[in-house]
C-alpha cells in the first residue's frame, strides 16, 4: 500500500488522445507536497506517511503545528493529510512527492469536498419527480409530497430525503483514469470530472478496486529532500 498525495484543483481542460478524440480532463497541480511525519506502529499503533501541501504564513500556524514543521525541517503547509501505508513503503521525512507518483493509465480514487449550493428543494436535491399539475395539487407542485408514516411508527425515519443543504459534502470518485502527468509543472491529468471547485486541496490515491501498477515507482516518485 503507497502513499498518496495533496493536489490542488486547476480546472478542466481536454487533450486528444492518438485517435484524435477528445479527452475530458481535470488538471490537478501538486504544490510542494512534502512528508512532515511517520506514524510509525510501535509508537503509534499503526503505520501511515503525513503529507503537507500548500504554504501557509507562520503566523496563521498554531504553535504546536510550527514545531512538528520546523522538526521535519519543512516549510508550514496550508494542508495535512495522513496516508496509511505498508511498512515498506515510508518515504522519509522532508522528501517531496512528485507528479510521476503516478503513470499514465493507471486508475486512482480521488477525494475532495463538492461545490456548496446552498438550501435546496427536494426535486434539485434528490431528483424528485415532483406532484402532479392537476387534480387537486395546488401551490405545491415541487414539494416532496408525504413524509411520515401509520400511526407506528408515528414519526419521520431519520436519513428521510427532504429539503436542505445541498453540496458542501466530502465525496470520493473512484477509478479515474490518469491520462498523463507533467513531472516538471507538477501536473496530473485526471479523466473525468473531480469532486471540488477551483483552488481546492484533493487526495488523490491508487484505485482501491484496481490495484497498484507493478511499474508504479516504489514507495514514491520523489523529487528532491529539503534541505
Amino acid at each position: 500500500m503507497r502513499s498518496g498525495v495533496i493536489a490542488q484543483k486547476v480546472g478542466m481542460t481536454r487533450v486528444y488522445n492518438d485517435a484524435g478524440e477528445h479527452v475530458p480532463v481535470t488538471v490537478l497541480r501538486l504544490d510542494g507536497c512534502q512528508v512532515v511525519a511517520h506514524r510509525t506502529e510501535d509508537k503509534n499503533g499503526y503505520t501511515a506517511v503525513q503529507l503537507g501541501a500548500g504554504r501557509s504564513k507562520v503566523k496563521n500556524t498554531s504553535k504546536a503545528l510550527r514545531g512538528q514543521f520546523s522538526a521535519a525541517s519543512v516549510e508550514p503547509k496550508a494542508k495535512l493529510v495522513e496516508f496509511r501505508v505498508s511498512a515498506d513503503n515510508l518515504i522519509e521525512v522532508g522528501a517531496e512527492l512528485s507528479a510521476s507518483h503516478f503513470i499514465a493509465g493507471q486508475l486512482v480514487d480521488v477525494t475532495g469536498t463538492t461545490i456548496g449550493k446552498g438550501f435546496a428543494g427536494a426535486i434539485k436535491r434528490h431528483n424528485f419527480g415532483g406532484l402532479r399539475a392537476t387534480h387537486g395539487v395546488s401551490v405545491s407542485h415541487r414539494s416532496h409530497g408525504s413524509t411520515g408514516s401509520n400511526q407506528d411508527p408515528g414519526r419521520v425515519w431519520k436519513g428521510k430525503r427532504m429539503a436542505g443543504h445541498m453540496g458542501q459534502t466530502r465525496v470520493t470518485t473512484q477509478n479515474l483514469e490518469v491520462v498523463s502527468t507533467d513531472e516538471d509543472r507538477g501536473l496530473i491529468l485526471v479523466k473525468g470530472a473531480v469532486p471540488g471547485s477551483k483552488g481546492a486541496w484533493i487526495v488523490v490515491r491508487d484505485a482501491i478496486k484496481s490495484g497498484i501498477p507493478a511499474d508504479a515507482p516504489r514507495p514514491a516518485a520523489v523529487r528532491a529532500a529539503a534541505k
